[in-house]
């Protein structure tokens, strides 16, 4: 574990260390690939959406002791992760600063834990066009007073809550307020995993 945690606190060359922890390379190889593959087939028992009443009840109470927005789980937002630009379609993942990208999308809860992460879009995809695809929204677009929270890349919907786009004084300019401060989590989400993962 050691192995794999400092091969992704900085990534570099395996050789090099491999000699800094005392091992070969293909150790490290191999260690890596063993511990993230480990990782990842446990993702489903870390990451889970809550889909019943039971669970999306708790997720509201939890929001509403820590913060203000009505019926509202989580946050949803999109981000980009860097990829060497594959060979096939290569150009499809180019996103909009020009560089190969996943755009990845993601919520988390009040507690700052990712609820749900679709990693199979390409950088140049639309956030909203990944949302309206998206296996999140199918479980909560039937479900009546729950509500994610979305930026102005999103449309609004009775799941979703986004901000005013010209909003008037009063509570519309209250409103977009509340949730800018209130859908800020994700993006610290997103600054604490691209941290972890340079």
């Amino acid at each position: 574990m050691k192995i794999c945690l400092r091969y992704l606190g900085d990534p570099g060359y395996q050789q090099g260390i491999g000699q800094e922890l005392g091992v070969s390379q293909a150790t490290v190889s191999r260690t890596v690939d063993r511990v993230v593959n480990s990782m990842v087939a446990q993702s489903n028992e870390w990451i889970k959406f809550p889909t019943t009443n039971h669970e999306l009840k708790e997720v509201m109470r939890i929001w509403q002791s820590m913060y203000k927005f009505p019926t509202a789980i989580g946050v949803v937002d999109c981000t980009d992760i860097g990829i060497l630009k594959p060979t096939r379609h290569g150009d499809g993942y180019i996103n909009r600063k020009g560089k190969p990208t996943l755009n990845v999308q993601a919520t988390c809860d009040a507690r700052e834990i990712f609820t749900s992460v679709d990693v199979s879009w390409c950088g140049s995809m639309h956030d909203s066009r990944i949302w309206r695809n998206s296996q999140t929204r199918s479980q909560l677009i039937n479900k009546a007073n729950v509500v994610l929270l979305g930026d102005d890349s999103y449309g609004i919907e009775p799941c979703l809550m986004t901000p005013f786009r010209n909003p008037t004084p009063g509570a519309e300019i209250n409103y977009n307020k509340v949730l800018k401060q209130e859908r800020v989590i994700i993006e610290c989400c997103f600054l604490f995993y691209s941290m972890f993962a340079a």
